[in-house]
């Protein structure tokens, strides 16, 4: 059985989710210009640095420039994303953990109003505590710090 080629209708989601269980990934694959395809593998080897590469390309296959406003395109299991989004490797990165989990939750069947927003924002500060703690590089974990400290600040439940 193949990954379809998208995930929208209810057969297509369960086909994914079969797959997935099953230990399905994805080789990820990045369209865009050069410099966009350099600076997402540079956040991409960010989060290899923090171990969470399976879990990213368990739940996203491709990661595509666009111009408008960056998003998780659910049923081409994409991550549509600006040049903008991906100036700060270290939030691009946690940004991308959290649209993985958002697709996560979206092949799960947890809908994104009830509680999938939260746990993708806590995801997204998880990755950010480990790639603080995994990374060598002091610029990396100054930036981590730094995002982190935002996110404490938020009023978050």
């Amino acid at each position: 059985m193949n990954f379809p080629e998208r995930v929208y209708t209810v057969e297509e989601v369960q086909q994914a989710r079969e797959l997935i269980e099953k230990g399905y990934k994805h080789s990820v694959t990045i369209e865009g210009k050069t410099d966009f395809k350099q600076k997402v593998e540079e956040i991409l080897n960010l989060v290899k640095t923090a171990d969470y590469y399976d879990f990213f390309r368990t739940y996203i296959k491709k990661i595509v420039e666009i111009e408008g406003l960056t998003q998780l395109r659910e049923s081409e299991v994409a991550i549509w994303a600006s040049k903008y989004t991906i100036a700060d490797p270290v939030d691009a990165a946690s940004l991308f953990i959290q649209k993985a989990q958002q697709m996560k939750d979206y092949v799960d069947g947890k809908l994104y109003y009830e509680m999938a927003e939260i746990g993708a924002i806590k995801k997204r500060i998880e990755f950010l505590e480990t790639l603080k703690e995994k990374s060598n590089n002091h610029a990396v974990k100054k930036s981590c710090e730094e995002l982190l400290k935002r996110w404490a600040e938020t009023t978050f439940p």
